[in-house]
């Protein structure tokens, strides 16, 4: 598995280095493409206008010796032939045409030997540009001998002998493109070695010192992470807010503290557990071993016990199982409430009536210990929205506490007290009280409060746990009011119930 981790900075830097090789190959091969394009736009513009008054020159320099056309209104061929043959002499790709106003190609000596089928006209909205713009614009008009592209060219208007028209000339005709081309084949090929190597020197130097800058912050929280997973459970990302992954970095903050946290709340639960484990041995094995005594007794001297030594030994064994199945109930019902086995099924039921057969139940057992145990409620009938079973239970438990850390002639009171929509309940009791600093702890399963109850056997149990977590799962808290020898007050609170 470590290996397997170790491969994930490499893989990421492959994955940039390709990222960063493909874009700069990207931007190279754009580089190459429009400086080509560019280049050839600017060699032509350069051409254009350098030829942009060749038509004006031809029709004041040769049409003023001779004209285009003859008397019969046909074309001077013979005039054609010697300016195409002076003008090729000083450019070889000049191509020259007589246009009428339509554009139509009335005569060219390129035609006469060209065995292709050229166009028979050509655009004049690139013409009227030109001559609009006196040359000084770039524009591109239509090719006769290739009609499928477009070149650069001069033109100019005329008006001899009642013959209107335009003269046509492609200043970079067919055979001048083919060596142009061949040059910028040649020229293209060069730039594109040239550009490669420089991209590929620039992408080195730009992927090195970018792929560092920009993993600096991985590899950092990278080592965090190995470390953490190596044991160090304090190191953390410092100043997350500042990393160039912010949110990666206040993520694994918080999820190591989560991780803390629960590893945390495992331990204490498992401690918990122990000492839970180790309290209900010692509650268990004291009953089992006063049974196990006295049941002994009975069978060894059964022959000489008097009948009320056999009833005295009898009442005992039967006490010691009342707390042996009081603690089990209470262990299972804790067990259920921890686990989250419990759903509360919460229904209205009178809170008034609940308490009087609770009094009535534990009234035995106070007047046994001489405790006076009351009911103090207001005379209406006090409903709560609430789950009848779980409030029983928590309301026994801490009738049955209060009773157990009453002493005789004390008195144990629960009041009922209607508080706007909530029920008040208080259980108050003239105990010996609980020392402040055990109050917070007193919910806590198998605390007990001090090391004098501890020695009579008197630990809290499970009571008040099962207490604590019936009222979480009612949404509501318990409060403990109490004073060294002045009694406890154990208070919470359910939602009233409303009639329609």
């Amino acid at each position: 598995m470590i290996n397997k981790e170790k491969t994930l900075t490499p893989r990421l830097i492959k994955k940039l280095w390709i990222a960063f090789a493909f874009l700069i190959l990207l931007m190279g091969a754009s580089y190459i493409f429009i400086t080509g394009y560019l280049t050839l736009n600017y060699n032509q513009a350069i051409t254009q206008q350098i030829n942009a008054n060749v038509a004006n020159h031809v029709i004041q320099e040769k049409f003023e010796n001779a004209a285009p056309f003859l008397e019969d209104g046909s074309i001077n061929k013979e005039l054609f032939g010697d300016l195409m043959h002076d003008m090729m002499a000083v450019n070889r790709g000049i191509e020259v045409y007589l246009l009428d106003n339509g554009g139509k190609i009335l005569y060219s000596v390129v035609l006469d030997h060209n065995q292709n089928d050229p166009m028979k006209s050509v655009a004049l909205g690139p013409i009227n540009d030109f001559i609009e713009t006196k040359g000084e614009k770039f524009i591109l008009g239509d090719d006769p001998l290739n009609p499928e592209q477009q070149n650069i060219f001069s033109a100019a208007p005329f008006s001899i002998d009642g013959h209107e028209g335009y003269i046509y000339i492609i200043v970079a005709g067919k055979q001048l493109a083919q060596i142009s081309d061949n040059l910028f084949g040649t020229y293209f090929t060069k730039l594109s070695i040239g550009a490669i190597l420089l991209t590929m020197l620039f992408a080195a130097v730009v992927g090195i010192l970018s792929i560092w800058f920009l993993t600096k912050n991985l590899r950092l929280i990278t080592h965090t992470v190995r470390k953490f997973q190596e044991g160090d459970l304090d190191i953390r990302i410092e100043n997350p807010e500042h990393s160039d992954i912010e949110v990666v970095a206040l993520s694994f903050n918080k999820m190591a503290d989560t991780i803390v946290d629960n590893m945390d709340k495992m331990k204490s639960v498992d401690n918990l557990r122990r000492e839970l484990i180790a309290n209900v041995s010692h509650d268990l094995r004291t009953p089992l071993a006063v049974l196990k005594g006295y049941i002994e007794t009975l069978q060894i001297k059964k022959d000489t016990l008097t009948p009320e030594q056999k009833d005295e030994y009898l009442q005992i064994t039967h006490d010691n199982i009342d707390k042996l199945a009081i603690l089990i109930n209470q262990l299972f019902d804790y067990s259920k409430l921890e686990a989250e086995q419990v759903t509360p099924i919460k229904e209205p039921f009178s809170i008034t009536e609940l308490s009087h057969d609770l009094i009535a139940k534990f009234r035995i057992l106070a007047r046994q210990k001489e405790i006076h145990l009351q009911l103090d409620n207001p005379e209406e009938n006090c409903l709560v929205y609430a789950d009848i079973g779980l409030v029983e239970r928590a309301l026994q438990n801490l009738i049955e506490n209060a009773i157990k850390y009453t002493e005789p002639q004390g008195k144990v009171t629960l009041s009922l007290v209607k508080m706007g929509k909530q029920i008040e309940i208080n259980i108050t009791d003239t105990g010996n009280g609980i020392p402040v600093n055990d109050q917070p702890f007193i919910f806590d399963r198998y605390k007990q409060v001090n090391d004098t109850t501890k020695k009579q056997g008197l630990g809290l149990g499970l009571g008040l746990a099962i207490v604590k977590k019936v009222m979480d799962l009612h949404d509501t808290t318990i409060v403990v009011l109490s004073k060294p020898y002045e009694g406890s007050s154990f208070i919470f609170k359910l939602p009233a119930y409303q009639l329609q």
